[in-house]
């Protein structure tokens, strides 16, 4: 299941949180001759998924009659991986690299049973808030 990230800052729980949302930034020798580099774009590959988008699921998880595909699709958008051999399940992956090496990647799946969730499992993931800061620049300033 998807977990809040924990107050506390522990070893433990920066590991764990590190491990679930993956995000580096340039180091050493890239950042001293960054200005030599040729411009780069930032590029965004999969479906961006938030946190308060997976809260929304749960929540119709909830009621009696569920969740259904098409209500999943409208919520989270195509999935970007779909099986023929797992068709009960979705998988929303997302990468974006910005020009400055800094790097943001998180996965969501999706399970269904009889065209309703039963389970969404994934990383730690960013708010819309904290999405929008990391494309300004503006994350951890």
């Amino acid at each position: 299941m998807i977990d809040e990230p924990a107050a506390a800052s522990t070893p433990a729980a920066e590991q764990s949180a590190s491990s679930a949302l993956t995000t580096s930034k340039p180091t050493g020798i890239q950042r001293f001759l960054g200005f030599l580099t040729p411009y780069r774009i930032d590029i965004q590959q999969g479906n961006f998924v938030s946190r308060e988008m997976v809260a929304q699921l749960k929540e119709g998880m909830q009621r009696s009659e569920g969740v259904t595909r098409e209500q999943v699709r409208f919520v989270l958008g195509t999935p970007l991986l779909t099986d023929m051999f797992h068709a009960d399940r979705w998988d929303y992956v997302f990468r974006m690299k910005k020009s400055s090496g800094e790097v943001i990647a998180s996965r969501v799946t999706v399970f269904f049973k009889d065209n309703r969730v039963v389970n969404i499992d994934g990383d730690t993931l960013p708010t819309e808030q904290e999405y929008l800061a990391f494309i300004a620049g503006t994350a951890g300033k």
